[in-house]
Protein backbone atom coordinates (compact mmCIF):
# COMPACT_ATOMS: atom_id res chain seq x y z
CA UNK A 1 0.00 0.00 0.00
CA UNK A 2 0.84 3.29 -0.34
CA UNK A 3 0.17 6.88 0.52
CA UNK A 4 1.69 10.09 -0.89
CA UNK A 5 1.89 11.83 -4.41
CA UNK A 6 2.58 7.90 -6.71
CA UNK A 7 -0.49 6.39 -4.74
CA UNK A 8 -1.92 5.62 -7.75
CA UNK A 9 1.25 4.37 -10.25
CA UNK A 10 1.02 0.73 -10.87
CA UNK A 11 3.97 -1.35 -9.22
CA UNK A 12 5.40 -4.63 -8.76
CA UNK A 13 4.43 -7.33 -6.33
CA UNK A 14 6.91 -7.97 -3.55
CA UNK A 15 8.74 -11.35 -3.66
CA UNK A 16 9.74 -12.73 -0.39
CA UNK A 17 12.40 -15.65 0.34
CA UNK A 18 9.88 -18.91 0.15
CA UNK A 19 8.96 -17.40 -3.80
CA UNK A 20 5.76 -16.36 -2.27
CA UNK A 21 4.27 -13.01 -3.30
CA UNK A 22 2.71 -10.11 -1.56
CA UNK A 23 0.50 -8.18 -3.51
CA UNK A 24 -0.54 -4.66 -3.26
CA UNK A 25 -3.92 -3.61 -1.46
CA UNK A 26 -6.13 -0.39 -1.40
CA UNK A 27 -6.63 -0.60 2.29
CA UNK A 28 -5.17 -2.50 5.25
CA UNK A 29 -6.17 -2.80 9.24
CA UNK A 30 -3.44 -2.09 11.63
CA UNK A 31 -5.07 -1.98 15.39
CA UNK A 32 -8.56 -1.92 14.84
CA UNK A 33 -7.95 1.41 12.09
CA UNK A 34 -8.47 0.59 8.32
CA UNK A 35 -6.09 2.77 6.33
CA UNK A 36 -7.01 3.96 2.86
CA UNK A 37 -4.13 3.97 -0.04
CA UNK A 38 -4.48 7.57 -1.24
CA UNK A 39 -2.21 11.13 -1.77
CA UNK A 40 -2.89 12.03 1.80
CA UNK A 41 -3.00 9.50 5.23
CA UNK A 42 -6.71 8.52 5.31
CA UNK A 43 -8.43 6.60 7.84
CA UNK A 44 -11.79 4.67 7.01
CA UNK A 45 -14.46 5.26 9.46
CA UNK A 46 -17.20 2.87 8.34
CA UNK A 47 -15.76 0.04 10.64
CA UNK A 48 -15.89 2.13 14.07
CA UNK A 49 -19.41 2.81 12.87
CA UNK A 50 -20.90 0.25 12.35
CA UNK A 51 -19.21 -1.53 15.91
CA UNK A 52 -20.67 2.13 17.54
CA UNK A 53 -24.11 1.63 16.41
CA UNK A 54 -24.19 -2.23 17.13
CA UNK A 55 -23.02 -1.38 20.65
CA UNK A 56 -25.26 1.00 20.68
CA UNK A 57 -28.28 -1.34 19.40
CA UNK A 58 -26.98 -4.14 21.78
CA UNK A 59 -27.92 -1.46 24.65
CA UNK A 60 -31.20 -0.33 23.48
CA UNK A 61 -32.24 -4.08 22.99
CA UNK A 62 -31.62 -5.08 26.38
CA UNK A 63 -32.79 -2.38 28.29
CA UNK A 64 -35.24 -0.82 25.97
CA UNK A 65 -37.91 1.78 27.81
CA UNK A 66 -36.99 0.23 31.31
CA UNK A 67 -33.98 2.55 32.32
CA UNK A 68 -33.98 6.22 32.47
CA UNK A 69 -32.91 9.13 30.07
CA UNK A 70 -29.55 9.39 32.10
CA UNK A 71 -28.56 6.11 32.43
CA UNK A 72 -29.04 4.89 28.50
CA UNK A 73 -26.75 8.17 28.06
CA UNK A 74 -24.29 7.46 30.43
CA UNK A 75 -23.93 3.88 29.42
CA UNK A 76 -23.51 5.38 26.05
CA UNK A 77 -21.03 7.60 26.36
CA UNK A 78 -18.93 4.67 28.67
CA UNK A 79 -19.35 1.52 26.51
CA UNK A 80 -20.10 2.73 23.03
CA UNK A 81 -18.06 6.11 22.34
CA UNK A 82 -14.54 4.42 23.08
CA UNK A 83 -15.52 2.38 20.10
CA UNK A 84 -15.99 5.49 17.78
CA UNK A 85 -13.27 7.50 18.97
CA UNK A 86 -10.64 4.41 19.37
CA UNK A 87 -7.55 5.66 16.87
CA UNK A 88 -7.79 9.47 17.15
Amino acid sequence: MRIGSRFDKSHANVCMHDSRQLSWVKELRYLGIFIVSSRNFECLLDHAKRSFYRAANSIFGKIGRIASEDVLIELIKTKCMPILLYGF
